[in-house]
């Protein structure tokens, strides 16, 4: 029986270890510090209507295997996940973002890290172009980053907006 549950495991590991594509060599500036990290994300995201992002830029930031997870609302309340990897949301979300427009951008941050970890509660205010007077969405990135030892690197980035009766509370938004 042992046996059986080691070579499981083994299988399981090999499968959660597919995704091992090697993401695009990474500017070095972008993945020297948390804060270049986070502006990085939030610099290849943004862009005028009809300007193309930068999406090996986006894949570099990312350790392989990393996620992108929404949180979605739900009609009876509550919320559920839509889990994609980084190809799966720049197909999902790329073409949205340069026919319409978007900008996001920081304007709150609550960090902690320990050792070669560190998770970021990033507040973030979304826009069409970056002169719109107000947001059109406002919401939380829980960025989980890793450091590697000569850089850091996004695990994942889990998200929810504000909504009527979900707002973003204040110890979330800038002092």
């Amino acid at each position: 029986m042992t046996k059986l549950f080691i070579a499981a495991l083994a299988v399981a590991s090999i499968a959660a270890g597919q995704e091992t594509t090697k993401p695009p060599a990474a500017r070095p500036y972008d993945v020297k510090s948390i804060d270049a990290i986070v502006a990085a994300v939030y610099d290849v995201i943004s862009g005028p209507a009809g300007q193309k992002r930068d999406w090996d830029r986006m894949r570099s930031l990312f350790v392989p295997g990393a996620r992108l997870i929404p949180a979605v609302a739900s009609a009876g309340g509550g919320a559920t996940v839509r889990v994609l990897d980084v190809d799966g949301y720049i197909q999902r979300s790329g073409a949205v973002l340069e026919r319409d427009g978007f900008f996001e951008h920081e304007i709150a941050r609550k960090m902690e890290a320990f050792g070669n970890v560190a998770h970021v509660f990033s507040t973030y205010e979304s826009k069409h172009t970056s002169t719109d007077a107000k947001p059109f969405a406002r919401g939380i990135n829980s960025l989980q980053l890793l450091k590697d030892g000569d850089r850091w690197w996004i695990v994942t980035i889990f998200w929810d907006s504000e909504k009527p009766g979900n707002p973003i509370p204040t110890q979330y938004l800038p002092k």
